[in-house]
């Protein structure tokens, strides 16, 4: 079995993910397949792409819930009824199972970053890093035959030959709705860090025990239409206008 890190990383790269702008639009999803497709050990495969059993890997995935009020109705404002689109991949736990249960080292924890990786000369499908995790953030790639997963795009983020708006992961790079953030969560004053405590951000599934670094910023509380409507400038009196404006106003009441 595969040995964790001793000691705590020095660096905890990771991603921070706002749950309140994130619109499920799958850029992020899409932008994945394609970088780790044409970059990564072997391209992510498809089975029967056009096919009516079309299964494949990929290592970013959203889930979409409807978030129900406590009365369990949808009924607009008298609630808080709403949707959230969820993305998920590999959450680069410090305590990640799916490490320790590897019985040929494939699967391994970086020492100076923390980033979880899989070693695929070493991998033999068994599949039991899959079953350890409890996020599902694990994929089978049937063409290649071993286990694959996020790798924060590695080979983006320490590739001094990008520009430095590009040392992110693609999916970060191309969310058009700012909702993805990556950065060292090990310090406290990253903007990544920061956005933490504000914002309260919290582990996905603590009961675990895997203490992922990947957060998660919660939807803010939405706010009843009829409470800004005090502050809409009223409507201009024309009663009185001449000329042209009189004229305008007459052109305008007819539509």
């Amino acid at each position: 079995m595969t040995s964790l890190p001793a000691l705590p990383t020095p660096k905890k790269l990771g991603l921070v993910i706002d749950l309140d702008v994130c619109v499920g639009c799958h850029a992020c999803v899409v932008s994945c397949k394609e970088w780790n497709t044409g970059g990564y050990g072997s391209a992510l495969s498809d089975q029967q792409p056009y096919g009516a059993d079309v299964s494949g890997a990929w290592l970013n995935r959203i889930h979409t819930f409807e978030i129900m009020p406590e009365s369990g109705e949808v009924v607009g404002e008298a609630g808080e009824a709403r949707i959230v689109h969820f993305p998920k991949s590999c959450l680069h736990c410090e305590e990640a199972p799916c490490v320790t249960v590897c019985p040929t080292g494939a699967s391994y924890k970086r020492l100076d970053d923390g980033i979880v990786l899989v070693d695929e000369e070493k991998c033999i499908g068994c599949g039991l890093c899959a079953w350890a995790c409890p996020y599902g953030a694990r994929e089978m790639d049937l063409a290649a035959g071993v286990m694959k997963k996020c790798t924060l795009c590695i080979d983006r983020i320490y590739n001094e030959t990008l520009e430095e708006v590009d040392r992110v992961p693609a999916c970060v790079r191309t969310c058009p709705s700012n909702a993805r953030h990556f950065g060292d969560l090990a310090d406290p004053d990253s903007d990544v860090s920061r956005m933490v405590a504000v914002r309260g951000g919290i582990d996905l599934m603590p009961e675990q025990g895997t203490r992922p670094v990947n957060k998660y910023l919660p939807p803010r509380p939405r706010k009843p239409l009829a409470a800004g409507t005090s502050s809409l400038p009223k409507a201009e009196n024309t009663d009185d206008a001449k000329g042209f404006l009189a004229w305008l106003d007459g052109m305008l009441d007819r539509i």
